[in-house]
């Protein structure tokens, strides 16, 4: 009961942080560091932010399979059907915010904040369920693990490497700095610490909602890691 409850709570989780990168997308400021290489790319190709969002999840999964080889689990191939779900949810959170048009520049950042509080709910949920990790956060874990390397120092590293991929994919295709900007930036300083805030607000949830593995739980949260 406790394991269905799990990931009920994830699914959500997955709605939530797909309706946050959707609001912060929306901005039209940038899109959050992790989705900036699917965002350029639907920019210039006729698919959308969430079917490249799939694709580009399974490929950091296969990168995953390659640094990880023998430590590489089963479990690891449970986000291939997350990928699949969080890509849909972001194309239909796209669309449920199609009326979201900014007018002006307070407006932009009226909505991006806004993303950036969604989209920090939403990785507290994941991360409150505990039962998978998005193939990023995912990614930089199996980065630490062989490397032996700080989990949220290797988090920055690998967020400004995907900012800057997508500036040059952007260049690349379209000659100019598109769908880069400062709302990426802020999203990346923002949402952890919005993660964390919820995580400290809600420190009784763990409690309340599992009998099993409380402190556990808590740890995760308070670490911002998973246990995929």
């Amino acid at each position: 009961m406790e394991k269905l409850k799990r990931y009920v709570i994830f699914v959500i989780g997955l709605f939530i942080n797909s309706l946050g990168v959707s609001f912060v997308t929306k901005a039209n400021l940038g899109t959050s560091p992790i989705s900036s290489i699917p965002y350029v790319l639907s920019l210039n190709f006729p698919f959308t932010l969430g079917q490249f969002t799939i694709l580009f999840s399974l490929l950091l999964i296969a990168i995953q399979l390659i640094i990880l080889r023998r430590n590489f689990k089963l479990e690891h191939v449970l986000q291939i059907p997350v990928s699949v779900v969080f890509g849909y949810f972001i194309d239909v959170t796209m669309m449920l915010l199609a009326f979201i048009q900014p007018h002006n520049y307070f407006s932009s950042i009226f909505y991006l904040l806004a993303g950036c509080i969604i989209l920090g709910f939403g990785v507290y949920m994941e991360v409150l369920a505990d039962v998978a990790m998005l193939p990023g956060e995912s990614f930089v874990r199996a980065v630490s693990f062989t490397w032996k390397t700080d989990f949220g120092i290797t988090k920055i590293i690998f967020d400004i490497s995907m900012t800057v991929i997508a500036g040059v994919l952007s260049f690349i295709f379209a000659h100019q700095l598109d769908g880069i900007r400062e709302g990426t930036v802020i999203a990346a300083l923002l949402v952890g610490f919005i993660a964390r805030l919820f995580g400290r607000l809600f420190a009784f949830l763990p409690a309340v909602l599992f009998r099993e593995s409380t402190e556990k739980t808590v740890t995760n949260i308070s670490t911002g890691t998973s246990n995929l």
